[in-house]
C-alpha cells in the first residue's frame, strides 16, 4: 500500500508564533505566513506537521512556502491516523456518499470535491457524465493525485481530465499542464441538469468546462420564467437562457461580449426545440444594457464574471457592481425581476447586499429582496472556512 508521510513523527515541524494558534483551535485551514514563527526544511508540497510555539500539536497540512497561505491543514489534531492510500481515498468516498444523497437522477453533472468544503484543500473536482475534471491548486495535491485518479477510477468514473490553471502553474508551481489521464474522451459531450442538455468541453471550457455553481438558481430562473421576456446577459453558454426557454419563456435574449461564448450559447440553444424564441447578441453587457427598453424585459439576469480578483481591487469592483446593478433595475419592467450575482470571494455577501442597496437608491424604484441566493448544496461551505461562500445573489422584485 502505497503511504504518503506515514511516519508522523519524521513529518517536518512548522512552528506557530505566540497566539496564533486561535484560528487553528477553531478549525480554520490556512496559516499565513504572517503567523508562522519556524519555516520547516520542507519542500513545496510536503505535508508538514503545525505545532503551537510550545509544541503543542495542533494538525497536518500541505506546504506551500512560495504562497501567502504557507500551510493548508487537511487534518486536525490527531496522530492516530495513517496517511497512506486509505486514508485519501476516505476523503474522496466520503465526499462521492455526501453527493448521491443531493444529486438526482435527472443531473448527471455536479461537483464532487469542493476542496476545503470537503476537508480537501488544494483540489476540486467536477463531474460530467463518465469524466472527472481536476484542478490541482497546490503542489500538495499534485503530489498526492496519483491516488485520486485511481480512486475517481474505482467510484466508476471512466475519463479523467486534469484541467490546471495558468495562474496556479506561476503561483504553486504546478509542474504539469491541462492533460488527459489514460483514456480520452471526445469533446464535447453532452449532460444534463435537472434534464435540461447542454454540450460541455472540458479541454475550452471555462472552469471545469461549465458553471456547475449557478445550477440551482438556473432552475429557480426557470420556475419563474414562463410567458415572460428574459434578457441574460454575460451569459456564457446559455445556462439561464436555456432554464428559462424550458419553462416556457416567450422570448429570451442572450448577450455576451465574446463571439466564442455566444456561439456556445447557440449550439446549446440548438439542442432543444425553441427556435423563433431565442436571440444572441455579442456585445458588451454595460453597454447593451444601456440602450435596453425599460418596458420590456420582465427579466432580468445579472451574472458576471469576477469584477474582484483580488483585496486590492474591491474598491474598483464594487464599483462595477454597483453601475451593473444601476442599469438592470432601471430596465426591468415594473413588476420584474432582477437576479442579480457576484462570484467575486473578496466581496462578502453583506458587503454584495450594500452595494445593490446603493444601486436601487439611485434608481429610486421599489426594489424587495425575495430571496437571498448563494451556492448549490455540492459546493458545501466548511463552517469553519468561510471564505468559501464565494457565490452570493438576490432575487429583486421591482415596483
Amino acid at each position: 500500500m502505497r503511504q504518503i508521510g506515514s511516519n508522523l513523527y519524521a513529518l517536518k515541524q512548522l512552528i506557530l508564533k505566540s497566539g496564533r494558534e486561535r484560528s487553528i483551535l477553531n478549525r480554520h485551514p490556512w496559516i499565513f505566513s504572517g503567523a508562522v514563527k519556524t519555516l520547516p526544511k520542507a519542500e513545496n508540497g510536503d505535508i508538514v506537521s503545525v505545532h503551537t510555539n510550545h509544541g503543542e500539536l495542533l494538525g497536518f497540512g500541505f506546504f506551500s512556502p512560495n504562497s501567502q497561505i504557507t500551510c493548508r491543514l487537511f487534518e486536525f489534531g490527531s496522530d492516530q491516523i495513517e496517511l497512506d492510500e486509505n486514508y485519501w481515498k476516505s476523503k474522496l468516498k466520503n465526499a462521492f456518499a455526501l453527493r448521491k444523497l443531493l444529486i438526482t437522477a435527472q443531473t448527471d453533472c455536479y461537483r464532487l470535491l469542493h476542496a476545503e468544503g470537503d476537508f480537501f484543500p488544494g483540489i476540486i473536482t467536477d463531474i460530467y457524465g463518465e469524466v472527472a475534471v481536476i484542478q490541482l491548486l497546490i503542489k500538495g495535491t499534485e503530489r498526492i493525485s496519483p491516488i485520486i485518479f485511481e480512486g475517481l477510477k474505482e467510484l466508476g468514473f471512466k475519463y479523467i481530465y486534469v484541467k490546471t490553471k495558468q495562474s496556479t502553474q506561476l503561483l504553486e508551481q504546478v509542474e504539469e499542464g491541462s492533460r488527459w489521464i489514460g483514456e480520452t474522451c471526445p469533446m464535447p459531450i453532452v449532460v444534463k441538469e435537472y434534464g435540461v442538455l447542454f454540450s460541455v468541453n472540458v479541454e475550452t471550457g471555462q472552469k471545469t468546462g461549465f458553471f456547475l455553481d449557478q445550477r440551482e438558481n438556473r432552475k429557480l430562473v426557470g420556475a419563474w420564467s414562463d410567458g415572460k421576456n428574459v434578457l441574460n446577459t454575460f451569459s456564457y453558454s446559455g445556462g439561464f437562457s436555456l432554464y428559462a426557454l424550458e419553462a416556457g419563456a416567450a422570448l429570451v435574449h442572450s448577450v455576451d461580449s465574446s463571439k466564442d461564448a455566444i456561439g456556445l450559447c447557440e449550439d446549446n440553444v440548438a439542442l432543444g426545440k425553441w427556435k423563433g424564441k431565442h436571440e444572441s447578441f455579442i456585445e458588451d453587457c454595460f453597454e447593451f444594457l444601456k440602450k435596453a427598453p425599460t418596458d420590456f424585459y420582465d427579466i432580468i439576469i445579472l451574472d458576471p464574471p469576477a469584477f474582484a480578483k483580488n483585496a486590492r481591487s474591491v474598491d474598483n469592483a464594487a464599483r462595477g457592481y454597483k453601475n451593473l446593478n444601476i442599469l438592470g433595475l432601471d430596465r426591468v419592467k415594473k413588476g420584474g425581476l432582477v437576479f442579480t450575482y457576484s462570484c467575486s470571494q473578496h466581496i462578502d455577501k453583506d458587503l454584495f447586499r450594500k452595494i445593490v442597496f446603493s444601486a436601487a437608491a439611485e434608481t429610486r424604484r421599489n426594489v424587495r429582496i425575495l430571496r437571498q441566493l448563494s451556492q448549490p448544496d455540492d459546493h458545501p461551505i466548511n463552517i469553519y472556512h468561510p471564505e468559501g461562500e464565494y457565490l452570493k445573489g438576490l432575487m429583486l422584485y421591482v415596483d
